[in-house]
């Protein structure tokens, strides 16, 4: 028997979380920084293109992110516990690992990122940009720390801030350059429409790895489902949208910046540094309680608190030490794990069981052993899905996260099929 201490499935009475605290939830989570740089880099593409890229992109990115919350709310269990059923018991640990190294190097970015544009916005006597690092580390720790109950609150409250903001910065965008003047800017060429349409599906899909740590605290599926997708597909459209915007009108590779020193120029320094923290805060939390969560998969004595701690720490001394630029590139790759590796899990759940005889897999007997703890079909399948996610990333102009995600999971269903063991008897 394994030891299954912390990571139990959550039960009903536990369950406190409705479709209004996934909205916001995941719009916290998308009203980031590092998604209006990411809109910034479909200037090729030019406004009306790039807006429809984005919309089309949501679409598609959106609805695995979501149908993987479904696992969660339905079992009550997190994320790198719902990859055990699919990769065996220890096959999950393989997950698991990668996911702690990009969650805490994640982390870091994210408040190096912060730190700066807080900077820049608002300089900090002294310490400077690492002043604002410390503050939002022990901030984004606390609030992780506090746990699901305190979340609702903290996020109708910071989430409803940011979103008068948003409206505020967006008024700003449009009034400075004109919706005219945006459209007018001619396309450049040089981004496929598909591999721009792979840069927005890429950023939901990236939220796969965690979606299950807070799903799971959701009163019913409907609502946790429609919650995150409605949540997350708005707001990054939006965050998206308006670095499209200030990319195309300033010609800036760095419009999240160039829209804050819009606001500070008009007068309005405190409404941006208001969005720089609470953004900061709404999604840097996601990323440091999920590091504490998913090392109850191998490590169940640590504790919620204890990961939640270690991860702020380490996530903090990171972003003091090393520029995000300098390990930004190793973690997409560690990233491009987790969409092959998720084709497998929903193929498996929603198609192989059928949402059926899908078990916590804390111990052998639940059938989820294979061989010594590994079934290595799913690693074939997944090693196949990864290998086309880098060819199709570097050699084609088709993109790569969804025909990775479907070609792996297809490949999984036909070699279970083939030589997997019978349905039951998965020992």
């Amino acid at each position: 028997m394994t030891n299954s201490k912390g990571v139990k499935p959550i039960e009903q009475e536990g369950r406190n979380l409705g479709g209004m605290d996934f909205f916001l939830l995941w719009a916290g989570a998308a009203v980031s920084l590092a998604e209006i740089w990411a809109g910034g880099l479909l200037i090729p593409l030019g406004f009306l293109t790039g807006l429809l890229v984005i919309f089309v992109g949501h679409l598609i990115g959106n609805t695995p992110l979501a149908l993987g919350g479904i696992i969660g709310t339905r079992l009550g269990i997190p994320t790198m516990v719902a990859v055990r059923p699919s990769f065996g018991i220890r096959g999950s640990y393989f997950a698991t690992v990668l996911n702690l190294v990009q969650l805490v190097g994640w982390t870091g970015v994210m408040l190096w990122i912060g730190g700066q544009a807080a900077q820049a916005v608002w300089p900090f006597p002294l310490f400077g940009f690492r002043g604002w690092i410390v503050i939002a580390g022990l901030a984004t720790t606390l609030w992780a720390i506090l746990g699901h109950r305190y979340w609702k609150w903290l996020h109708r409250i910071a989430v409803t801030a940011l979103i008068a903001l948003c409206c505020l910065m967006t008024y700003v965008v449009l009034h400075e350059y004109g919706l005219g003047r945006l459209m007018e800017v001619p396309s450049k060429g040089g981004l496929p429409f598909m591999v721009g349409l792979d840069l927005v599906i890429a950023m939901p899909i990236s939220w796969l790895a965690l979606v299950c740590d807070y799903s799971r605290y959701g009163k019913g599926t409907k609502s946790a489902f429609w919650g995150t997708w409605i949540g997350y597909f708005i707001f990054s459209s939006w965050m998206y949208a308006i670095g499209l915007a200030a990319a195309l009108a300033t010609q800036s590779p760095t419009p999240d910046s160039m829209v804050l020193e819009l606001m500070v120029g008009m007068g309005l320094a405190a409404p941006a540094i208001i969005i720089v923290l609470f953004s900061t805060f709404t999604t840097t939390f996601l990323d440091i309680y999920s590091t504490a969560v998913s090392a109850l998969n191998i490590w169940p004595d640590l504790g919620e608190r204890r990961g939640s701690f270690a991860c702020g720490v380490l996530g903090t001394a990171i972003a003091l030490m090393f520029p995000a630029t300098a390990y930004e590139g190793f973690l997409l790759f560690v990233g491009s794990v987790f969409c092959p590796l998720f084709g497998v899990v929903l193929a498996d759940y929603f198609f192989l069981r059928s949402q059926k005889s899908f078990k916590t897999g804390f111990d052998k007997e639940d059938g989820y052993w294979y061989w010594r703890g590994f079934n290595p079909w799913a690693f074939v399948a997944w090693g196949i899905g990864f290998g086309l996610y880098h060819f199709l990333q570097q050699a084609t102009a088709w993109g790569s996260s969804i025909p990775s995600l479907l070609a792996t999971g297809v490949i999984y269903l036909i070699l279970m099929h083939l030589f997997g063991p019978a349905q039951g008897d998965r020992r």
